[in-house]
């Protein structure tokens, strides 16, 4: 089959795909997951029932599949914001701002608890992990985040503590989170020679 012919059937199908997830998605956001048919996502997305039990084989697998396109887009994203600052500080602020306003977004209904319950959350999650540890192994080495406690726990701290945006009513309240959030990063004081007690004197 010609390379040309391949292509265009590919490209049929992810179409035909990203319709149906959009639409499914749409419908639950609408009416709810209890409510949505397999028989009402062919006839919104327009096209066969036939062809929908081709691609998938019920509403569950349908909407893990849109949640799972959904955190590999956040993924992607968080990547190109840490790419676009100068500087581990600036980089993980920008990274963890992202991240919170993602979290504040969240959807708090059961049908979107029931998503994150999948197997691709826990591998998100980890790659997220790592990917914070990353810059904070950065810092560390160039003094701007504490290095007494390691990249791989800082990382945690961060997303616990970033869980609670989900619950703030504004943008503002998710930004002094962060602030908070990279506060706790900042190495420590050094003691000074007199007292031996951290010394808070700002040159």
């Amino acid at each position: 089959m010609p390379k040309l012919w391949n292509e265009t059937i590919e490209s049929h199908r992810s179409a035909v795909r990203s319709a149906i997830l959009d639409t499914t998605a749409a419908l639950v956001a609408s009416q709810g997951l209890s409510s949505v048919t397999m028989s009402q996502i062919a006839q919104t997305a327009g096209i066969g029932r036939a062809t929908l039990y081709k691609y998938f084989p019920d509403v569950d697998e349908i909407l893990t599949a849109w949640h799972e396109r959904q955190v590999q887009a956040h993924l992607e994203h968080l990547a190109r914001v840490r790419d676009r600052a100068a500087g581990p500080n600036q980089k993980l602020e920008a990274v963890l701002k992202a991240y919170a306003l993602i979290a504040h977004s969240h959807d708090g209904r059961a049908e979107a608890a029931r998503l994150h319950q999948g197997s691709h959350v826990g591998r998100a999650h980890q790659h997220l992990h790592e990917f914070l540890a990353e810059i904070l192994s950065d810092g560390a080495g160039a003094g701007v985040f504490r290095s007494d406690v390691a990249p791989d726990e800082l990382a945690g701290y961060c997303l616990h503590a970033l869980e609670a945006a989900s619950g703030l009513v504004s943008r503002e309240a998710v930004f002094r989170l962060v602030k908070v959030t990279m506060a706790g990063l900042q190495p420590p004081a050094a003691p000074t020679p007199e007292t031996g007690t951290p010394s808070t004197h700002q040159d």
